[in-house]
């Protein structure tokens, strides 16, 4: 672990912020899934509903990237999660859009998940300056 790295992971507010951000993208997807699992007026699902599994399965990666990072001695592989991690944000952000015209309620929410997910790419420059 380099110099900087706190003992304790937690203490890494960019670690905490995609904590918050797994546990955001999973409370809207649930309120999102009671909207979208009904089907269509034709028998079919709908395919906003594979966004919302999207979202939980991309804010879960989003912290283990961040320890693979801190815990990588060598620049390369360390830049490696560095760019997986600005993906996995990149791709919640998408979804997050494409969420947005879903026929459902719970797409009021998905704004807050996007200024959570810009307030952690400010925090993801200034945390990758410590690396």
């Amino acid at each position: 672990m380099s110099s900087n790295t706190p003992l304790n992971l937690s203490e890494l507010p960019i670690y905490q912020k995609a904590l918050e951000i797994f546990t955001l993208s999973q409370s809207i997807s649930s309120y999102l899934n009671s909207d979208l699992s009904s089907l269509n007026q034709d028998g079919s699902e709908s395919h906003h509903i594979y966004f919302s599994g999207d979202i939980i399965q991309q804010s879960v990666s989003l912290a283990p990237e961040i320890l693979n990072a801190e815990l990588q001695r060598h620049s390369e592989r360390r830049y490696k999660h560095i760019e997986s991690l600005r993906k996995l944000t990149n791709k919640l952000y998408k979804n997050s859009y494409r969420l947005e015209r879903s026929n459902s309620n719970g797409k009021d929410f998905l704004p807050i998940l996007r200024s959570e997910l810009k307030k952690f790419k400010k925090l993801q420059s200034t945390w990758m300056l410590t690396l």
